[in-house]
């Protein structure tokens, strides 16, 4: 990389600064940026202009009520993907057989250069998921439903590259999370807590209550491979993680003992082996039926799956989950660092609605936090947020290809391969560094070049190809920044163009536009 362009990224990200808006309408287009900067992925050409006429509050209503919004592209592409349509038992059968196949590969010794791997055809599927996750993001119409989606997607993260993960992952995005994204939250944690993703992800299948064994156990001929060695005790890595990540949260304060009684309550929640479905199964003989005592509230003896769902619902409904989950929502859309009174909305809404996402959503994205000058450009995209964001600013058209979800890979984001079960962190710290921005310059540059295949973009439709000096940086501030660039950016831009050919500096301009602190920021 030119050691001059570093430094134009390097003034570019010192001299940033928002520009005041003082008229009416300015201040409405204004409006509209942040908010589409925060409950979209970023601004088409036109969504500013367009937000701006309708009203930034009729554009919240309506994507508060995605069940309104029409998406025919991206339903029509993500119908195309073949993971889509298989069901969890093919899936299933596919990763056995190529995982067979690649085992016996290894035992006869074949000198296959390099280690042999998963063969193309699984390893394809598992990343048509990830392609899915950027398309929708890119040309959804649901614009913060696919936000949410995202959201609760890391919330309640599972590691793609853990063993039956790999075909149960599907499943859990298609039936667990996108249905209940936008629904109430107790349903939501109710279907993640059912999903065999997660109870293999954090090892609840494996918890059972110390020395239970399946009916006909002792008939077993031991020495047939196809029995393994059964779980014998309790496994409580989903039960800490329900209470830590999920719902309460460290402030709730609870001990060892209530995660020890949490995985007492969910022992005997499991799944079906892969050839049958890989499906929810409540073994009954593996459950722990004697009394427990869970953050105050005793659960009798004597029961069955049905204490597991009060549990639940009773950790959904709990103060300690409202105030937990509303500071990450309030983090992720207001502030790194969330202010009190947005979690104070939210908790309110969530208390007066019985946890309805939509109203908590609104009441965050109405509350005065939301729209105070000080939040606004206040996050760090995330590399999925600004991998679309940037195709969506140029109006670029996803290709047939897998590498959009490789772009964003390779920017430090792999999607569902975040391995702890935190999912992946949205704080500023974790993103910035001086590699990762010049990283996304490059792939910016790559884009508006198209250099880079994913998505096609045509930027003569945009800006004109004999456009040159002031008139080039005035179309790059229209279409890129909205007319809200400052004027050091543009200054830095001026200068890094001057003298090349119109087409190259129209492509540096947009890569350095896409790579300056303003559209980095949200």
């Amino acid at each position: 990389m030119n050691r001059r362009i570093l430094t134009a990224i390097g003034i570019l990200w010192a001299a940033s600064s928002p520009v005041p808006s003082s008229a009416q309408s300015a201040a409405a287009r204004d409006s509209a940026l942040h908010l589409l900067n925060r409950i979209a992925f970023g601004p088409r050409p036109e969504d500013v202009e367009r937000v701006a006429a309708m009203g930034v509050l009729n554009y919240l209503d309506l994507q508060l009520a995605p069940e309104r919004i029409p998406d025919p592209e991206a339903e029509e592409r993500i119908a195309k993907l073949e993971v889509f349509k298989l069901g969890t038992a093919e899936l299933a059968a596919r990763f056995e057989s190529e995982r067979r196949a690649l085992r016996e590969r290894l035992q006869t010794g074949d000198s296959l250069t390099p280690r042999p791997r998963m063969d193309n055809s699984f390893r394809r599927l598992t990343a048509e998921l990830q392609q899915a996750a950027v398309i929708r993001a890119v040309v959804s119409e649901r614009q913060l439903y696919e936000v949410m989606v995202d959201f609760w997607t890391n919330h309640f993260n599972v590691f793609l590259a853990k063993g039956a993960v790999r075909f149960l992952l599907p499943e859990y995005l298609e039936r667990a999370i996108r249905p209940h994204a936008m629904g109430r939250f107790e349903d939501l944690l109710l279907a993640t807590a059912r999903s065999p993703a997660m109870l293999f992800y954090l090892d609840n299948v494996q918890s059972v209550a110390p020395g239970a064994r399946p009916p006909g156990f002792a008939m077993r001929n031991p020495r047939r491979p196809s029995n393994r060695p059964l779980p014998t005790g309790l496994n409580e890595n989903y039960a800490r993680e329900l209470l830590e990540l999920h719902t309460v949260g460290i402030e709730a304060g609870y001990t060892q003992e209530d995660v020890v009684n949490v995985a007492r309550i969910l022992t005997g929640w499991s799944m079906t082996p892969p050839q049958r479905g890989a499906r929810f199964v409540f073994n009954r003989w593996a459950h722990d039926r004697g009394e427990k005592v869970v953050l105050g509230k005793t659960f009798p003896a004597g029961r069955d799956e049905e204490e597991g769902i009060e549990l639940l619902r009773f950790l959904a409904r709990h103060p300690s989950t409202m105030r937990h989950v509303s500071r990450k929502l309030c983090a992720r859309f207001v502030s790194d660092d969330p202010p009190d009174g947005c979690i104070d909305a939210a908790v309110k809404a969530w208390e007066k609605s019985g946890g309805e996402i939509r109203a908590v959503l609104r009441a965050i994205l109405t509350s005065p936090e939301f729209w105070a000058p000080q939040n606004r450009g206040a996050k760090i995209k995330t590399p999925l947020e600004f991998v679309a964001s940037a195709i969506r600013a140029l109006d670029g058209e996803p290709d047939t290809t897998l590498a959009l979800g490789q772009m964003v890979g390779r920017l430090g984001q792999p999607l569902y391969l975040y391995q702890p079960p935190t999912g992946y962190p949205e704080t500023q710290e974790s993103w910035v560094s001086s590699s990762a921005l010049l990283d996304r310059f490059n792939l910016a540059l790559a884009l508006a070049s198209n250099r880079r295949p994913g998505a096609t973009v045509d930027l003569d439709r945009l800006i004109p190809p004999s456009a040159v000096a002031d008139s080039l940086v005035t179309a790059v501030n229209r279409v890129i920044f909205h007319g809200t660039a400052s004027a050091e950016t543009l200054e830095v831009i001026r200068k890094e163009i001057s003298g090349l050919p119109p087409i190259q500096a129209r492509n540096l301009a947009v890569g350095l536009a896409l790579g300056s602190p303003e559209f980095q920021r949200q």
